[in-house]
């Protein structure tokens, strides 16, 4: 269904946007706390890991203006976030973990996936293009996050299904669409996939096969 024929398709957008940009940046925000980054570095992060996925969907389907130029306030909401909880983990001397990052950085993930991917499919691109446009939406934040945070990205690297997950829920979305299933239904049909399947995969240990070459160490 064309974009001009649902005025309420804009508002959803940016309300998937702004839900999953939160979760996001309290991933970016325990990581950077976890790293004992300084407070520029954790606004730093915050923001890369909220917008960075987001922004770069739009500038491959050159799409103007991005979320965060078009929503202001949220660049606002970031730096008080990130002080108040600067200021909160110091007061009550709280320690992020890593398995903390992670329950945030799924709900992003599924809406993110979910999002992107309708985005895309209203720029009438493919279904292939629409769901890796998901896919980019998804994982390209925390992507930053960890690149920054000098970490091999996590997506690539804990061997857990990721971009994987993206990927599926980006599917449930396309097949929604193309049965003219209501945009909210098929947006949290597809979140719920994505974040489904990465919280099993945390929840039993669910790994990708492992690359091992053959022939030894030379």
């Amino acid at each position: 269904m064309p974009l001009a024929d649902t005025p309420l398709l804009p508002a959803l957008l940016t309300a998937v946007e702004a839900v999953a940009t939160i979760a996001f940046a309290a991933s970016g925000l325990l990581e950077a706390a976890r790293k004992r980054l300084d407070a520029v570095g954790v606004c730093m992060v915050t923001g890369l890991a909220a917008f960075g996925g987001g922004t770069l969907r739009d500038v491959l389907l050159d799409r103007r203006p991005f979320f965060w130029v078009e929503h202001a306030g949220w660049l606002w909401a970031l730096l008080a976030l990130a002080a108040a909880a600067m200021a909160f983990m110091r007061a009550r001397h709280f320690a992020p973990t890593a398995r903390a990052m992670q329950w945030p950085d799924a709900l992003g993930l599924g809406l993110f996936a979910a999002g992107g991917t309708l985005v895309a499919l209203e720029q009438g691109m493919p279904a292939i293009v629409a769901v890796l446009m998901g896919v980019v939406t998804a994982t390209f934040g925390g992507v930053l996050r960890d690149i920054v945070c000098n970490e091999i990205p996590s997506a690539f690297s804990d061997h857990r299904p990721y971009a994987l997950c993206a990927f599926a829920g980006g599917w449930v979305v396309v097949g929604g669409y193309a049965l003219a299933m209501p945009h909210p239904l098929a947006i949290g049909a597809g979140a719920a996939v994505t974040s489904a399947l990465r919280v099993a995969a945390l929840w039993t240990g669910w790994e990708l096969p492992r690359w091992s070459p053959g022939g030894g160490e030379r």
